[in-house]
Formats: C-alpha cells, structure tokens, sequence
C-alpha cells in the first residue's frame, strides 16, 4: 500500500527542520506518543535505531525506527517497523517562498494477520493518520498557542 501526503508550513525551511529534527518535539505533534529511545547506530544518522512508542487508549504500540537516508534540510528517510508491518517513510521539504512544503511517501508492508486486517481497512485510515500528524506538526511549527511555544 502506498500513498502521499502533503502539507505546507508557513515558515522557513531552516525552521522547520530545527522542529522536526528533534524528537523531544514528538509528544507536540503525534497525539499518543509516549517516548522515543535511541538504541544503536550514531544518533540521527542513516543506520541509528530507536524505539517509539504510543499509547492510543485502546491499544500501545511500538515502533523500531532505523534511519535509511537523511540528507537535510531537503530529505529524511526511514523505516517504521512493529508486529505485521513495516511503513517505509520518506519526507521531502521544499523551500517555496519563505514557507516550506513538506512531502510524505508512505509505503506499507503487511505480513500475517496484519495483511488481512490491512486488505480490509483499506489505505483510508493509515493515510488520515499521516495527514494528521503533518497537520499537527505544522499547527505546532508555525507557533499555534494549543502547543505552548
């Protein structure tokens, strides 16, 4: 299954990326979120990996990220792996006039279970909660007052 999101964020790119490259940011931008553990490999650099972990009410989560590919400020690249899936991420950011375009290529792998669960939920659900992230993150980036920043 694979999809893109997009969302443009009304501040420079520089800025941007000064927020998305931390994760002390997460809690502010992913509702759920609950901790991000770095565990091998050189912090923020291609082959460094890290647990995250969610708590959604109903259900926990956790994630192995392990960084593919970061060339910033114009790519990030990484894999988001947990039981049954695997989303392949890959994020763009473009300047555009003093704002910055932030493009997101979801790809997800299902095994076991999980690629029946995925053929009957369909893409809908996966690519709503990417657009909510982005749009979370741009709310928190540009300064919203709900953030405290």
């Amino acid at each position: 299954m694979k999809y893109t999101c997009e969302v443009v964020v009304d501040k420079p790119r520089d800025e941007v990326i000064k927020v998305f490259d931390n994760p002390d940011n997460m809690k502010y931008w992913q509702k759920g979120f609950e901790s991000f553990e770095h565990v091998s490999g050189e912090p923020g650099k291609p082959g460094a990996e890290s647990i995250i972990k969610y708590d959604f009410g109903n259900r926990k989560m956790e994630l192995i990220e392990t960084i593919t590919f970061r060339q910033l400020p114009d790519e990030f690249h990484g894999n988001y792996t947990t039981k049954g899936v695997v989303n392949i991420q890959k994020n763009y950011f473009k300047e555009e006039g003093g704002k910055t375009k932030w493009i997101s290529e979801a790809e997800f792998k299902f095994s076991g279970f999980m690629k029946i669960m995925a053929f009957f939920m369909g893409k809908k659900p996966f690519k709503k909660q990417t657009q909510a992230f982005m749009e979370d993150f741009k709310a928190f980036a540009e300064g919203n007052p709900k953030y405290g920043n």
